[in-house]
Protein backbone atom coordinates (compact mmCIF):
# COMPACT_ATOMS: atom_id res chain seq x y z
CA UNK A 1 0.00 0.00 0.00
CA UNK A 2 1.37 3.39 -0.97
CA UNK A 3 2.15 6.10 1.53
CA UNK A 4 -0.60 8.18 -0.18
CA UNK A 5 -3.52 5.79 -0.33
CA UNK A 6 -2.71 5.76 4.01
CA UNK A 7 -3.17 9.87 3.79
CA UNK A 8 -6.15 10.10 1.64
CA UNK A 9 -7.65 7.30 3.86
CA UNK A 10 -6.90 9.68 7.26
CA UNK A 11 -8.12 12.53 5.54
CA UNK A 12 -11.65 11.28 5.00
CA UNK A 13 -11.38 9.25 8.16
CA UNK A 14 -11.35 13.23 9.83
CA UNK A 15 -13.53 14.68 7.44
CA UNK A 16 -15.95 12.23 8.05
CA UNK A 17 -15.40 13.15 12.10
CA UNK A 18 -16.58 16.63 11.37
CA UNK A 19 -19.15 15.78 9.39
CA UNK A 20 -20.62 14.09 12.15
CA UNK A 21 -19.65 16.48 14.69
CA UNK A 22 -21.58 19.29 12.55
CA UNK A 23 -24.52 16.87 12.58
CA UNK A 24 -24.43 16.33 16.40
CA UNK A 25 -24.06 20.03 17.27
CA UNK A 26 -26.83 20.35 14.49
CA UNK A 27 -29.37 17.94 16.17
CA UNK A 28 -28.31 19.25 20.20
CA UNK A 29 -29.59 22.65 18.74
CA UNK A 30 -32.52 21.65 17.28
CA UNK A 31 -33.75 19.38 19.90
CA UNK A 32 -33.11 22.24 22.39
CA UNK A 33 -35.20 24.66 20.30
CA UNK A 34 -38.14 21.92 20.26
CA UNK A 35 -37.47 21.58 24.04
CA UNK A 36 -37.59 25.05 24.78
CA UNK A 37 -40.91 25.43 22.67
CA UNK A 38 -42.31 22.28 24.52
CA UNK A 39 -41.91 24.01 27.87
CA UNK A 40 -43.22 27.86 25.91
CA UNK A 41 -46.29 25.96 24.91
CA UNK A 42 -47.18 24.56 28.27
CA UNK A 43 -46.37 27.40 29.82
CA UNK A 44 -48.89 29.61 27.79
CA UNK A 45 -51.44 26.76 28.40
CA UNK A 46 -51.30 27.29 31.54
CA UNK A 47 -51.58 30.72 31.77
CA UNK A 48 -54.31 30.31 29.31
CA UNK A 49 -56.32 27.63 31.58
CA UNK A 50 -55.67 29.58 34.80
CA UNK A 51 -57.41 32.73 33.05
CA UNK A 52 -60.13 30.82 31.88
CA UNK A 53 -60.84 29.62 35.39
CA UNK A 54 -60.70 32.76 37.18
CA UNK A 55 -63.15 34.10 34.39
CA UNK A 56 -65.54 31.34 35.10
CA UNK A 57 -65.65 31.32 38.97
CA UNK A 58 -66.84 34.53 40.63
CA UNK A 59 -64.04 36.65 42.65
CA UNK A 60 -66.72 36.70 45.83
CA UNK A 61 -68.88 34.44 47.50
CA UNK A 62 -71.37 34.67 49.68
CA UNK A 63 -70.23 34.79 53.90
CA UNK A 64 -73.62 34.95 56.11
CA UNK A 65 -77.07 35.51 55.37
CA UNK A 66 -78.80 37.81 53.57
CA UNK A 67 -80.76 40.72 54.86
CA UNK A 68 -83.20 42.44 54.12
CA UNK A 69 -84.78 45.80 56.02
CA UNK A 70 -88.58 46.37 55.83
CA UNK A 71 -89.85 50.08 55.18
CA UNK A 72 -91.46 51.92 57.78
CA UNK A 73 -95.21 51.63 56.20
CA UNK A 74 -94.68 47.56 56.68
CA UNK A 75 -95.56 47.07 52.88
CA UNK A 76 -91.96 46.24 51.20
CA UNK A 77 -88.10 45.99 51.61
CA UNK A 78 -85.84 49.04 51.58
CA UNK A 79 -82.20 47.80 51.83
CA UNK A 80 -80.98 44.36 50.91
CA UNK A 81 -77.36 44.17 52.69
CA UNK A 82 -75.64 40.86 51.25
CA UNK A 83 -72.26 39.90 53.07
CA UNK A 84 -69.37 38.55 50.86
CA UNK A 85 -65.82 37.89 51.08
CA UNK A 86 -62.90 36.50 48.63
CA UNK A 87 -63.41 33.35 46.82
CA UNK A 88 -60.78 30.99 47.55
CA UNK A 89 -57.85 31.12 45.80
CA UNK A 90 -58.03 35.09 45.22
CA UNK A 91 -55.68 37.78 47.09
CA UNK A 92 -57.48 40.82 46.65
CA UNK A 93 -60.68 42.78 44.67
CA UNK A 94 -61.20 46.15 44.01
CA UNK A 95 -64.71 47.47 45.18
CA UNK A 96 -64.73 50.84 43.52
CA UNK A 97 -67.34 52.08 41.36
CA UNK A 98 -65.43 52.22 38.55
CA UNK A 99 -64.70 48.24 39.16
CA UNK A 100 -67.88 46.86 40.06
CA UNK A 101 -71.51 46.72 38.78
CA UNK A 102 -74.34 45.74 40.68
CA UNK A 103 -77.62 45.16 39.01
CA UNK A 104 -80.97 44.34 40.94
CA UNK A 105 -83.86 42.04 38.91
CA UNK A 106 -87.00 41.99 40.56
CA UNK A 107 -90.77 40.73 38.91
CA UNK A 108 -91.83 44.22 38.35
CA UNK A 109 -88.68 46.31 37.94
CA UNK A 110 -84.67 46.46 36.94
CA UNK A 111 -82.10 48.52 38.33
CA UNK A 112 -79.01 48.24 36.23
CA UNK A 113 -75.63 49.54 37.68
CA UNK A 114 -76.97 51.31 40.55
CA UNK A 115 -73.25 50.77 42.26
CA UNK A 116 -72.13 53.73 44.08
CA UNK A 117 -68.71 52.64 45.61
CA UNK A 118 -67.66 52.00 48.99
CA UNK A 119 -68.63 53.96 51.88
CA UNK A 120 -68.55 54.43 55.66
CA UNK A 121 -71.60 54.30 57.72
CA UNK A 122 -72.19 57.20 60.12
CA UNK A 123 -73.12 54.07 62.40
CA UNK A 124 -71.51 50.72 62.55
CA UNK A 125 -73.88 49.15 63.92
CA UNK A 126 -76.84 50.15 61.10
CA UNK A 127 -75.45 49.77 57.76
CA UNK A 128 -78.55 51.69 56.33
CA UNK A 129 -76.60 54.33 57.38
CA UNK A 130 -74.14 54.66 54.30
CA UNK A 131 -76.84 56.49 52.43
CA UNK A 132 -77.06 60.16 53.24
CA UNK A 133 -79.98 60.50 50.91
CA UNK A 134 -82.85 59.43 49.92
CA UNK A 135 -81.40 58.30 46.54
CA UNK A 136 -81.43 54.39 45.50
CA UNK A 137 -78.28 52.56 44.84
CA UNK A 138 -76.10 50.35 45.78
CA UNK A 139 -72.56 50.60 48.36
CA UNK A 140 -70.14 48.68 50.27
CA UNK A 141 -68.82 48.57 53.65
CA UNK A 142 -65.70 46.71 54.30
CA UNK A 143 -64.94 45.88 57.54
CA UNK A 144 -61.24 44.87 59.42
CA UNK A 145 -60.43 47.16 56.11
CA UNK A 146 -57.71 49.90 55.75
CA UNK A 147 -59.73 52.25 54.49
CA UNK A 148 -59.26 52.09 50.84
CA UNK A 149 -61.54 50.28 48.03
CA UNK A 150 -60.20 46.79 47.70
CA UNK A 151 -61.47 43.78 49.51
CA UNK A 152 -58.65 41.45 51.03
CA UNK A 153 -58.24 38.47 53.07
CA UNK A 154 -59.59 38.31 56.54
CA UNK A 155 -61.88 41.77 55.28
CA UNK A 156 -65.39 40.54 54.80
CA UNK A 157 -68.01 43.15 53.00
CA UNK A 158 -71.50 43.99 52.83
CA UNK A 159 -73.28 45.27 49.60
CA UNK A 160 -75.80 47.38 51.01
CA UNK A 161 -78.92 48.23 48.25
CA UNK A 162 -81.42 50.78 48.64
CA UNK A 163 -84.64 50.67 47.16
CA UNK A 164 -87.24 53.89 46.26
CA UNK A 165 -90.12 52.20 47.87
CA UNK A 166 -92.07 54.84 46.01
CA UNK A 167 -91.27 53.08 42.67
CA UNK A 168 -89.83 50.27 43.32
CA UNK A 169 -91.18 47.69 46.01
CA UNK A 170 -90.16 43.95 46.96
CA UNK A 171 -93.02 42.92 48.71
CA UNK A 172 -94.17 39.35 50.06
CA UNK A 173 -93.62 36.02 48.01
CA UNK A 174 -91.37 38.78 45.18
CA UNK A 175 -88.40 37.36 43.88
CA UNK A 176 -85.14 39.39 43.48
CA UNK A 177 -82.00 38.14 41.94
CA UNK A 178 -79.23 40.65 42.33
CA UNK A 179 -76.07 40.83 39.91
CA UNK A 180 -72.43 41.65 41.99
CA UNK A 181 -69.50 42.21 38.78
CA UNK A 182 -66.18 42.45 40.17
CA UNK A 183 -63.41 43.76 38.22
CA UNK A 184 -62.37 40.45 37.79
CA UNK A 185 -64.05 37.12 37.61
CA UNK A 186 -67.62 35.74 36.74
CA UNK A 187 -70.80 37.51 38.39
CA UNK A 188 -72.22 36.39 41.57
CA UNK A 189 -75.74 36.05 41.30
CA UNK A 190 -77.73 35.80 44.53
CA UNK A 191 -81.91 35.34 44.02
CA UNK A 192 -84.03 35.25 47.13
CA UNK A 193 -87.63 35.62 47.82
CA UNK A 194 -89.35 38.01 50.15
CA UNK A 195 -91.43 36.05 53.17
CA UNK A 196 -94.51 37.10 54.20
CA UNK A 197 -95.46 38.80 57.25
CA UNK A 198 -93.04 41.89 56.33
CA UNK A 199 -93.43 44.56 59.73
CA UNK A 200 -92.68 47.88 59.37
CA UNK A 201 -89.13 48.58 60.89
CA UNK A 202 -87.74 45.32 61.44
CA UNK A 203 -84.86 42.96 59.81
CA UNK A 204 -86.01 39.50 57.95
CA UNK A 205 -83.91 36.33 57.32
CA UNK A 206 -83.39 35.80 53.95
CA UNK A 207 -81.82 32.95 54.23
Amino acid sequence: MSRGAGDRRGTIGVEAAIVMIAFVVVASAVAYVIINMGFYAAQKSKETIGRGVDSASSSLELEGTVVGKVSDEGTCLQYLIIPVRLSVGKSQVELSGDATMVTVYSNDFTLPDIYDGVSTPSDPKDLTTVFSTETEGARAVIFNGDDDDILELNEKAFIVIKLDTQNHQLESYDVVKVEIKAGVGATLTVVRQIPPGLVGGEYVDLG
